[in-house]
Parts: structure tokens; sequence; C-alpha cells
């Protein structure tokens, strides 16, 4: 049996994935591996039988990365499974952003009570809320992940010149990206020639206040910004100067903050991007898939702190082994497998950055000595046989 802790309400479609093999919810102790949607575990100690933690979500901020790589705890996130509920409202922001459909709105309340007199209230006083159409306009994505694909792609359909920047675009990112948009090699490009910029990038300590004051200068002037993505990669002071002085026409986020709610010019939505009841199952139905094939075949995929690395099984018994990425681990580990006079039936090692994954198939053995043995090799932080 297998045990896994739930640390939000998760959804149902998640649920339905474990068999019966597991036991699931947010009593269980000791768990082997654990689900997280927005809750912080930042201050949360886990039990040395932790696995793996699955975030359903994209964003990992709220889990202690370093903390779980040191205790060789994968960290894995859901990309992609709710880019489609992102895309739609980056779309509604990026109309709001044009048409002052917001204000508009609140200022037709204001009406109230004025009886027949409405319909020429609003005649007279629309044009007050008149904005430009995006059809003929240049959008400026920055991420071209899972969503600012999609967003791209969406945004050339409605008749907008796409540009897009990405230095770590991937391959299937770009086989995905359609080939009317123009990919951009120098962000200073998106600043300068964008009538529309929109942000999809996670918040690092590269990336922490990406659009701020020196680089709002380089814009348009009118320029329209949106941030859908974290609240730090958007400098809120330089925001606000910015949309003073007439530099920026508008900016939709779904990160409100303290500081810019009630400033005119902005549209601050309650992180809504991911609520919709289908990106919450596919989210952790995802989740779900990932810790299970990790506990029951070692297999890491989408995660952020552990290289991508599956094999077919073939041996009778599987040896994973997390460890650090320094010289002659492999030939460390091998050795004792050999030492144990055990066949290798097949090995497959990866790494990422400062840590390492290591998985081997192998006939019959003494796996309790093995595990020990490989356990005591310095540098090695965790061992399990599968």
């Amino acid at each position: 049996m297998y045990k896994i802790k739930t640390y939000n309400k998760i959804a149902k479609s998640c649920l339905d994935v474990f068999d019966d093999k597991y036991t699931i919810g947010d009593e269980v102790e000791n768990a082997d591996g654990a689900i997280v949607r927005s809750a912080s575990l930042h201050d949360t100690e886990f039990p040395e039988t932790l696995k793996a933690i699955a975030r359903a979500g994209a964003g990992t901020n709220n889990i202690p990365i370093d903390r779980c790589s040191e205790s060789g705890i994968v960290v894995f996130n859901t990309p992609g499974a709710n880019a489609n509920a992102v895309k739609e409202l980056v779309l509604a922001g990026l109309l709001m952003s044009s048409r002052r459909v917001v204000s508009g709105i609140e200022w037709a309340k204001t009406l109230k009570g004025n009886g027949d007199e409405v319909g020429k209230m609003v005649e007279k006083g629309k044009s007050a809320f008149a904005g430009p159409e995006i059809k003929g306009k240049t959008l400026g994505v920055i991420g071209l992940g899972a969503i600012g694909v999609m967003v791209a792609n969406a945004a050339n359909h409605l008749g907008m010149t796409v540009f897009g920047y990405d230095p770590y675009l991937s391959v299937k990112s770009a086989w995905n990206l359609n080939h009317n948009a123009v990919y951009i090699n120098d962000i200073n490009e998106i600043f300068s020639k964008c009538d529309y910029i929109t942000v999809h990038v996670p918040l690092t300590d590269s990336t922490k206040n990406l659009i701020n004051a020196e680089a709002i200068a380089k814009m348009k002037n009118g320029v329209r910004i949106l941030n859908f993505s974290r609240a730090g990669l958007v400098e809120s002071t330089a925001i606000k100067a910015a949309l003073e002085s007439g530099k920026v026409a508008s900016y939709v986020t779904d990160f409100p903050t303290d500081d810019i709610l009630d400033v005119d010019g902005i549209i601050a939505i309650p992180h809504l991007g991911a609520s919709t009841p289908e990106s919450e199952d596919n989210c952790a139905s995802m989740a779900a898939k990932e810790l299970i094939d990790y506990i029951e075949n070692g297999n890491i995929v989408n995660s952020v702190n552990l290289p991508e690395i599956t094999m077919p099984r073939s041996g009778k018994h599987r040896v994973c082994v997390i460890h650090k990425n320094i010289p002659n681990m492999l030939t460390a580990i091998t050795g004792v497998i050999a030492g144990a006079g055990v066949n290798i039936e097949n090995l497959l090692n990866k790494s990422r950055g400062d840590y390492a994954y290591t998985m081997l198939d192998i006939g019959s053995a003494d796996t309790d000595k093995v595990a020990a043995e490989i356990g005591a090799i310095e540098g090695i932080i965790k061992v399990r046989v599968i």
C-alpha cells in the first residue's frame, strides 16, 4: 500500500486515477507522495518516507525546492494542464485592455434609477469608453511555453501580428507555434515594436521586475501590458507612473496587490487564470499520474528539480538513485552491483544542475544489501528499490 497526502481539496478526477493500492487524504501520515495546489509548504516538515510532491499547477513557488532536492524529494508540476484556461482569460484581458469594457460596465451601473432616460444617457456617455480594435495590431509574447504559444496562436487567428521571445524555446513549443509568428532574439525588440505585451515566464531572480521603468521607456507610447504569470514580474511603481504619464494605456493582471488596487488604468483580476473545473481536473489528474509513475516505476516526467528520465522495465528489480552530480558516481554505483555478482540489464543516468538520477534494472539480488551499500557512497542522497 502507498500513501498520498493532500494539502488542498483535490479534484475527484485526481482521486479516480489512484487504484486500491493507494490511501489518499489530508490526514495521511508517513506519506510516500503528496499533492498540493496553492498551500504553502515552506514551513512543513516532511517525513523521511516522502518520495515526491506533485503541484497541481505550473508554479512551484509554494514548495521549498532546494530543501526537497537536498532530501531527495522529487518535485513535479503540471505544465500545460491549465494552459487553455489561462489562454482564454488572457484573451479576455487583451480585449478588456483595449475596449474599456470594465470601466464602461461600472459607469453603466451608476445610471440605475433614471428610467427611460438610461438609453439616451448611454448614447451620450459611451464615447468616454471607446478603444481600439486588436485586429491589425502587434502583440509581443514574452515566454513561449504552453500558455504563451497558445496565446500567440489565438492572437494570430484574431488578426494580430505576433512577435514571440523566449531564449529557452523548447522544440515542442517551436513545433506548436504558428508559422506566422515572428520569433525575436532580443527582448528589446518586443518592447519597441509591440502595441500589446503579454508576459508568460516564471518568477525567478532573473525575471523579477522584468517589466520596469527602463523596459517601459523603450516601449511604444500607449502600450498595453498584460501579466497573467506572477505579480513580481512587473514593477508596480513603474507601471503606476507610466499610466499617469500616458506612456502605458492600460495594465491587466491576474495578480492583484494592495498598491495597484483602485488605480485608474489597471484591471486587477482575482487570480482566475486556472479557475475552471476543466483546468482543475486536468492539473489534478496529471499530478496523480506523475506520482504513480515515479512511485511505482521510478520514472520522472515534468520535474522542476531533477532530470526527466523514463525507461521501460526489464529486470526483476529497479534500483533508483538520487545523487550529487559529481565525478565517478556512476562507476561507484555500478561497482556495488558488480560486487554483488548481479547483472545490470538496463541503465539510464541523467543530470540536472547539482543533482543527478540513475536507474538500473538488475536481476535477482539481495536488494537490501545493494541499497545499503549504494547509500553509503559519498554523494548519494536517496536510494530505493522497486
